[in-house]
């Protein structure tokens, strides 16, 4: 049997040389490693003991370059961006070949995108979108952790940060994920906004520019943040109250995001602005190790009484653990386990395999607390 072609956009970047060693680890071989460095895309494809891979070289801003690379690919995984800018470009491209698409990103612009040109079901075509830490991730943990101990759950508090290098990618989306590229022109989500009794209450929490949280070492800033997938994630577990945190514990980013808005506002040139924000965070990891951590706390009923279950994941870096999403959603999707259509990861993989899979390749620590805790024993020893 014909070998499934596995076309990685952006595999020579933190996330796409990743997510080609979680491809690698899933049995999955002669990758076709996408991008516009030709000598990157080498030192990537001879880290191959087969050496049965090959380089394209692609740009997602040039459609003949992004047509080349697709054309004869089976599924793309694509781990370009700003998001906000290429929105269902690469996924349009892959569908546009025959081809399903996985993109670590995407989220609602694309889905939106993607829609309105048709259904790819109609053809039995699959992309999954927001196959990433945040979004993704973030999303997958929750519902997993809802299943270890409790009976109900009511009530989710999320804290989402870190100390690491901010790549050209995150960093634009940081800055306009605010003001552009959400469902029908709005943003992707809304800050300071919550979930009350189920729905969202604009300004319902406050930033705490100088604070304290226990997963996280030293002072750090709690920006709130409700999310699309974070509303559509309280609508699937049937909270009636969500709060959600950003965490920043750099002082340089700190000071800088307060900054951004006004100075989006003003005209300030977003590249220049990127630029700026790349700086601040190299700054701020200057002697440091890095580290990415989200921390999630349920409450709800265990055997009829109030009860509480928590998950704090520690790991070296985001973009890994958005690479390992990305990989198994495209293993997935070959298993022919995802329907076909536009779907979510969120909604399409299963929880209990990525938090194996996570923790078989040491990908992150996961420590579940409270009624999670003992219940999470008892899997463990299943497994």
């Amino acid at each position: 049997m014909t070998k499934p072609v596995i076309g990685v956009l952006g595999a020579s970047g933190a996330v796409g040389r990743a997510a080609v060693r979680e491809l690698r680890a899933l049995g999955h071989t002669g990758l076709r490693l996408g991008g516009r460095t030709a000598s990157a895309l080498c030192a990537v494809a001879e880290e191959d003991p087969a050496g049965h891979d090959e380089t394209v070289w692609a740009d997602a801003t040039a459609p003949d370059g992004l047509r080349a690379f697709t054309d004869g690919c089976d599924i793309v995984l694509n781990c370009v961006g700003p998001t906000y800018r290429l929105r269902a470009t690469v996924a349009s491209a892959a569908l546009a070949a025959g081809a399903h698409c996985v993109d670590v990103a995407g989220d609602d612009p694309a889905a939106e995108d993607l829609l309105e040109a048709g259904d790819p079901a109609h053809d039995g075509r699959t992309v999954v979108l927001s196959a990433g830490a945040l979004p993704g991730l973030s999303s997958l943990l929750p519902r997993w952790l809802a299943g270890q101990g409790l009976d109900d759950v009511s009530a989710l508090t999320a804290h989402c940060g870190g100390l690491e290098t901010c790549s050209p990618t995150v960093a634009h989306d940081l800055m306009l994920s605010l003001s552009l590229g959400g469902a029908d022109g709005a943003a992707y989500g809304e800050a300071l906004a919550a979930v009350r009794g189920g729905r969202r209450l604009s300004r319902a929490l406050r930033t705490a520019e100088d604070a304290e949280h226990r997963s996280f070492p030293g002072r750090v800033a709690l920006q709130p943040y409700l999310s699309g997938e974070s509303e559509r994630l309280a609508d699937v577990l049937g909270l009636d109250r969500l709060d959600w945190y950003n965490v920043h514990p750099g002082p340089a980013v700190r000071a800088l995001l307060n900054l951004l808005p006004g100075r989006l506002a003003a005209g300030d040139a977003p590249a220049e602005l990127a630029d700026r924000l790349i700086l601040a965070a190299d700054l701020d990891l200057a002697g440091r190790r890095p580290y990415y951590v989200m921390d999630f706390e349920l409450s709800g009923t265990a055997s009829g009484r109030p009860a509480t279950a928590g998950l704090t994941l520690r790991a070296a870096s985001s973009y890994r653990l958005t690479a390992a999403v990305g990989a198994l959603a495209v293993d997935a999707v070959l298993r022919a386990e995802v329907p076909a259509g536009v779907r979510f990861a969120c909604d399409v993989l299963d929880p209990d395999t990525v938090v194996r899979h996570l923790r078989t390749r040491g990908a992150a620590d996961l420590r579940p607390t409270g009624a999670a805790a003992g219940a999470d024993q008892v899997e463990e020893g299943v497994l």
